[in-house]
C-alpha cells in the first residue's frame, strides 16, 4: 500500500520516538530522589557528656573535658589529675551514669538505622558533603579535610555511618561551613574510632568498642564508647549545643492552588497557617508562607538544601527539574511525537486518495 520511501520514513520517526521515550524514562528512574531532611539524632540524656566509656577512661596528660564524664559498668578512671572537668560533673557507676549509656544504646540504633544512605569511599578527604546520611560499610577514614556544608540551613544534619573503623591521620580536620553546626554531626562506628595526632574533629562519636584520641587531638562534639574504653592524651572535648534559633527540622508540603501564606513570629519559628482556595496550606516556620500555606522549611523543596547524591556533594547525581541532558532528551522526544502525528496526517491522506483513484469514494 505505501511506497517504499515512505516505509523508510515511518520507520525512521517510529525509532527515533521510541529511543527518545526509553531515554527519558531511563533518566528519570537513574536520578536519584530528594530525600527528606533527617532529623537530629536522640541522645537522650547522653547529649550533657563530653566522654562516656562502658570499661574505663583512662588520660594522659592536661586533658580539658569540657562537658559530664561518665563510665558505666566500669568503675575506673585515671588521669584525674592532670585532666580536668569544667562545665560537667563526673559520674561514675552510678545511676546518672547507667542511664546515660542506655540512652547511648538508643542512641546509636537511632544512628546506624537511618537512611537513606549515600555510598562514601574509604577516605573523606577532599569532599565538600551537604546534609545527608553517608556510609562506608567497612572502615572509615579522614586525610586532610572533610567540609560539611549546612548551606545556610541551621538545622543541616550529618550522619556517617562506618561499618567497622573510624581512623583519621595526623592533621586532619573536619571543617563546618554556611551555618552547618557540631551538635548535628554524627559519627556511628562498627568498632572502635582512633583519632590521629593534633586531629581537629567535629560531632558525636557514637563508638560500639572504643575510642583513643592521640596526642592534642580535639573534638568539638562527643567521645562515646558503648562497651570498651575512650583513651585520651593532651587533648580537649567541648560537648555541644545548638545555637540560639535552631529547632528540630519538620518536613511540610505547600498547600493548594489559592494565594495566602502566614508571616513568620520570629520568637519562635512558626509561621501561622495560610488558607489557600480550595485547599488550606499547611504550617510551616519562619518567613511568609508560600502557595496556599506556610513556608517550606531549611532542607525542603525550593530552599535551594542540596541532598545526598545531588551535584553540591561531589557524589553525583542530577536535579530532574534543570538537567541540559534530561531537556534535549525531552525536546527529542517531542520532536519524535510531532514527526510521528505529521507521518500519521500524511498516511491518511495518502489512503484517501487512492480510495478515489479506485473508484470507491469516501
Amino acid at each position: 500500500m505505501f511506497s517504499r520511501p515512505l516505509r523508510r520514513w515511518s520507520q525512521a520517526v517510529l525509532t527515533v520516538t521510541t529511543t527518545a521515550t526509553l531515554l527519558v524514562l531511563g533518566a528519570v528512574i537513574a536520578v536519584p530522589a530528594a530525600s527528606a531532611a533527617q532529623p537530629p539524632v536522640s541522645m537522650g540524656t547522653t547529649s550533657s557528656f563530653a566522654v562516656l566509656a562502658g570499661s574505663t577512661v583512662t588520660n594522659t596528660g592536661p586533658s580539658v573535658i569540657s562537658g559530664s564524664l561518665g563510665l558505666s559498668p566500669g568503675s575506673a578512671v585515671t588521669g584525674f589529675p592532670p585532666g580536668v572537668v569544667v562545665n560537667g560533673t563526673r559520674h561514675v557507676a552510678d545511676a546518672v551514669a547507667l542511664q546515660a549509656k542506655n540512652d547511648l544504646v538508643t542512641a546509636y540504633n537511632d544512628a546506624a538505622g537511618r537512611t537513606p544512605v549515600t555510598v562514601v569511599s574509604a577516605d573523606l578527604g577532599g569532599q565538600s558533603l551537604a546534609a545527608g546520611v553517608y556510609k562506608s560499610t567497612s572502615s572509615l577514614g579522614l586525610t586532610g579535610t572533610v567540609t560539611l556544608n549546612g548551606q545556610n540551613n541551621a538545622n543541616a544534619v550529618f550522619i556517617f555511618q562506618a561499618g567497622s573503623t573510624l581512623i583519621t591521620a595526623s592533621s586532619s580536620r573536619v571543617q563546618l561551613i554556611n551555618g552547618a553546626q557540631a551538635c548535628n554531626v554524627y559519627w556511628q562506628v562498627g568498632s572502635s574510632a582512633t583519632l590521629g595526632t593534633a586531629t581537629t574533629f567535629v560531632g558525636s562519636i557514637l563508638a560500639l568498642t572504643s575510642a583513643s584520641l592521640n596526642t592534642a587531638a580535639t573534638v568539638a562534639g562527643r567521645v562515646l564508647a558503648r562497651n570498651g574504653a575512650v583513651t585520651l592524651n593532651d587533648n580537649t572535648i567541648t560537648a555541644p549545643t545548638c545555637a540560639a534559633g535552631a529547632t528540630k527540622t519538620t518536613t511540610t508540603v505547600a498547600g493548594g492552588a489559592g494565594g495566602g501564606g502566614g508571616s513568620g513570629k520570629g520568637t519562635t519559628g512558626k509561621g501561622t497557617t495560610g488558607k489557600g482556595t480550595p485547599a488550606k496550606g499547611v504550617t510551616g516556620p519562619g518567613n511568609a508562607g508560600g502557595l496556599g500555606g506556610g513556608s517550606v522549611p531549611g532542607g525542603g523543596l525550593g530552599s535551594g538544601i542540596v541532598p545526598a547524591g545531588f551535584p553540591a556533594t561531589g557524589l553525583g547525581g542530577a536535579s530532574r527539574s534543570d538537567d541540559p541532558a534530561l531537556i534535549a532528551v525531552g525536546g527529542l522526544a517531542l520532536l519524535g511525537a510531532v514527526l510521528a502525528a505529521d507521518q500519521a496526517f500524511r498516511r491518511r491522506r495518502l489512503l484517501l486518495a487512492q480510495a478515489t483513484q479506485a473508484g470507491g469514494g469516501v
